[in-house]
């Protein structure tokens, strides 16, 4: 069966709750949304991360990311960028980079931020960039969408987004629930009328 994976990586909470919100809007247009997270990178050298998160999300794995017939990819912004963890893990792709196996496949970003003018911007369209080296097809959030035009916190053309502030809180705004569901029906629609090709 098709499947949507939404691999995100998220420490307060922001990140993942917009990746539930998108899996919602993916599930909405009749795909099943295959919620995966990356292990987190220990700042002590030499120290392993369990096999399996303590809670959670599991793990993502090559084949996941393999087999999906699309991909809404979230990150917390880390001073414009996207976080190490998810880095790390795209670093290790090679592999399905040099197969092809995600050639022509859509893809969408997220990202959540402590302030509005915390790169987020700058994060969503670094993100964009292993996934074209990758040959994915990049979906936005187009303006007809009326919250991209209406919001006073996260979410514009290039995916979804969320303010925390500086308190991280993880409650998304109603615009930007908006913006994720239609992100996510968005990127299931376009990953069925692909298939029929």
């Amino acid at each position: 069966m098709a499947y949507v994976l939404v691999l995100y990586y998220s420490r307060g909470g922001s990140t993942r709750n917009l990746a539930y919100k998108i899996a919602q809007g993916i599930e909405e247009s009749g795909l099943e949304a295959r919620l995966r997270t990356v292990a987190p990178v220990s700042d002590h050298i030499g120290q392993a991360q369990p096999a399996v998160p303590n809670d959670g999300d599991p793990y993502v794995s090559e084949e996941d990311l393999r087999h999906c017939c699309a991909l809404a990819f979230g990150s917390p912004t880390r001073f414009g960028n996207m976080c190490s963890a998810m880095k790390y893990f795209w670093d290790s792709t090679s592999n399905l980079w040099l197969q092809g196996a995600l050639t022509g496949k859509p893809a969408c970003v997220f990202t959540s931020t402590g302030s509005l003018h915390g790169g987020q911007e700058s994060t969503l369209l670094s993100m964009m960039l292993p996934l074209l080296h990758h040959g994915m097809l990049i979906l936005g959030v187009p303006y007809s969408v009326p919250e991209v035009n209406s919001t006073h916190s996260g979410g514009g053309p290039y995916g979804a987004s969320h303010v925390a502030g500086l308190q991280d809180n993880p409650a998304l705004e109603h615009d930007e629930q908006r913006i994720c569901l239609a992100l996510g029906r968005r990127l299931a629609n376009i990953a069925k009328n692909l298939e029929k090709q």
